[in-house]
């Protein structure tokens, strides 16, 4: 390793993994045909740790109990059967992983394949009694790397520019930086964890002014950032949050604010690699694709906990696709300032607002789903200009396309989205569903939200509103605005959405139990917004963050297991 880095290196001795035997949190929705999703391996020489993940939970019988036993499995080394007396499985009745513990008399060459696949068409069996068909098979090679839990702790030097690979468990001891001129690469199916601890002790991914983080996962191999408490088999449960901190990035694009760069909440002021912000609204800060971030949002001092994803001054040219924050303490995603384009991004059951913007966020974003549940959450969607000024520029006013916001029920007292101190922004072909309170809009007698709707830096067009209040569009105004003034401005604001094409319609979401289902049932593809010339939009032809035709968010997040099949 370089000098740069500071990092424990400590060699697993790999042993099988206790499986918690506590339930889920929630029951497991009902499934179709299970199938095996993936096979991971661990350990080296003579002895190995596969875990195999499962679309749902599991059982070994069809009345849904039984866990899983070496009976249920064949296992093969490249063609040839392993012997059942050499290796140990894990399970627990309705969890989706497994655990094998394979032990072998000689050690197998680099290139050996082991294959796991069922016993026969009677050994695994989903919640609805429906059998695993046994052509369901996985392999993994074995290919000689080690397998260790790499615990990252850092002196000032940041990670220096490295990688991350998939064989391995990193574990964030404390802020851990991305320095100035490095890069961290972070291999699909990587995990990473942190420690806890609150202030000053609490744990988090932190990317530097122009330093750089590669995380590209895939829908088969997410890259999950989440607590060292987690096995990823229930040891923790899936609702627990504030375990360690989060992911930050910083960079280098405009503020509205004065001065125009900014120390990033959660940092202690004296951290010089926690400032953001400057005038390059092009900035790339690196690729976050396929990242699942779970239980985070840990406390740092006086009620305020870190963000799942924070993005300070994030520019242009940052690639963020496909990301999950589950249950975090504090918000979901909160974008301070700069131009950041984020697509397909998924908040689920956090503690405080879903989405969060201020301080001039101008990016865009399109396929934004925000799911509250099991009295989680305050606002969908909390949306701020500037704070010092409050009048400053750029205004935030974002241009977000197709998203999807599932509040927590019309008596629960919450709201959809407000806007205040002075922000913008534009909201069409959305939907907004199951929420008390609507979209309300700061009026003050000075410069205010309401002033950026009268000159068109908001506009809400074209967008389907469900179970939620009426009016749907209303002014929050200060104690020393005349009455006749507020009154005339709900009036507009009345008139404004009808002409604007927004219209009260069901899409055909529904929860059952525990289960919710965020696809449309209804028909959601009439009277379109045109979308932005921008060739970053994709082209679609329904509203919402889902396609009816398919979900994006099967597979690869933990929410996946709360969808209604």
């Amino acid at each position: 390793m370089k000098a740069l880095i500071n990092i424990i290196l400590v060699i697993v001795t790999i042993t099988i993994t206790t499986i918690s035997c506590k339930k889920d949190d929630n029951p497991e929705p009902a499934g179709n045909v299970p199938v095996m999703n993936s096979l991971s391996i661990s350990g080296s020489d003579l002895t190995y740790n596969l875990t195999i993940s499962f679309s749902e939970g599991v059982y070994s019988t069809t009345n849904k109990t039984g866990e899983l036993t070496r009976d249920n499995f064949t296992l093969l080394l490249d063609e040839a059967i392993i012997s059942s007396n050499n290796y140990i499985v894990t399970h627990s009745a309705s969890q989706k992983m497994a655990n094998i513990k394979v032990t072998f008399e000689n050690i197998p060459s680099n290139d050996d394949i082991i294959t796991v696949k069922p016993k026969n068409g009677t050994s695994i069996y989903n919640f609805d009694g429906v059998a695993m068909s046994e052509s369901q098979t996985k392999s993994i090679a074995i290919n000689g790397t080690s397998h260790e839990t790499i615990i990252v702790k850092d002196d000032g030097t940041g990670t220096g520019t490295t990688t991350w690979t998939s064989n391995n468990i990193y574990i964030l001891d404390g802020f851990v930086f991305v320095n100035d001129g490095q890069t961290l690469t972070i291999e699909p199916g990587t995990v990473v964890k942190g420690k806890g601890g609150q202030g000053e002790n609490a744990s988090a991914l932190i990317v530097a002014r122009n330093g750089l983080l590669i995380a590209e996962g895939t829908s088969e191999k997410p890259i999950i950032f989440t607590s060292v408490s987690d096995d990823l088999n229930g040891s923790v449960a899936n609702l627990d949050d504030g375990l360690w901190g989060g992911v930050i990035l910083l960079g280098n694009a405009t503020l509205n604010t004065v001065p125009n760069e900014q120390q990033i909440e959660g940092i202690p002021q004296t951290e010089p690699r926690g400032v953001y912000g400057g005038n390059d609204d092009n900035d790339n800060s690196g690729i976050l694709r396929y990242i699942s971030i779970r239980h985070g949002g840990t406390d740092i001092g006086e009620g305020n906990e870190i963000n799942g994803l924070t993005l300070g001054a994030v520019g242009s040219q940052t690639t963020i696709e496909y990301i999950e924050v589950f249950a975090n303490r504090d918000d979901g995603v909160e974008i301070f300032g700069g131009a950041p384009r984020l697509k397909n991004i998924l908040v689920a059951f956090c503690g405080d607002d879903s989405f969060d913007y201020d301080q001039g966020y101008h990016g865009t974003g399109q396929f934004w789903l925000a799911i509250q549940g099991f009295d989680r959450g305050d606002r969908l969607a909390e949306h701020d200009g500037g704070t010092d000024p409050e009048t400053g520029t750029p205004y935030s006013r974002p241009i977000i396309y197709n998203a999807t916001y599932f509040g927590r029920g019309e008596d629960a007292g919450k709201r959809i989205i407000t806007f205040r101190d002075n922000a913008g922004g534009h909201y069409a072909n959305s939907i907004f569903y199951n929420q008390q309170k609507s979209i309300d809009i700061e009026m003050l007698v000075t410069e205010s939200s309401y002033n950026r709707f009268l000159s068109e830096d908001m506009t809400i067009k074209n967008n389907i509103f469900f179970k939620t209040e009426i009016p749907f569009l209303s002014v929050s105004a200060s104690s020393d605005v005349i009455p006749d003034d507020e009154a005339n401005a709900n009036t507009e604001l009345d008139h404004y959405f009808t002409i604007s094409g927004n219209e009260l319609l069901d899409p055909g979401f529904s929860i059952r139990g525990t289960s919710f289902n965020v696809t449309p049932t209804n028909d959601v593809s009439q009277n379109m917004a045109d979308l932005p010339v921008d060739p970053w939009f994709t082209q679609v032809n329904y509203k919402g963050a889902i396609n009816p035709e398919s979900n994006w968010v099967q597979g690869w997040t933990l929410f996946d297991k709360y969808l209604t099949n």
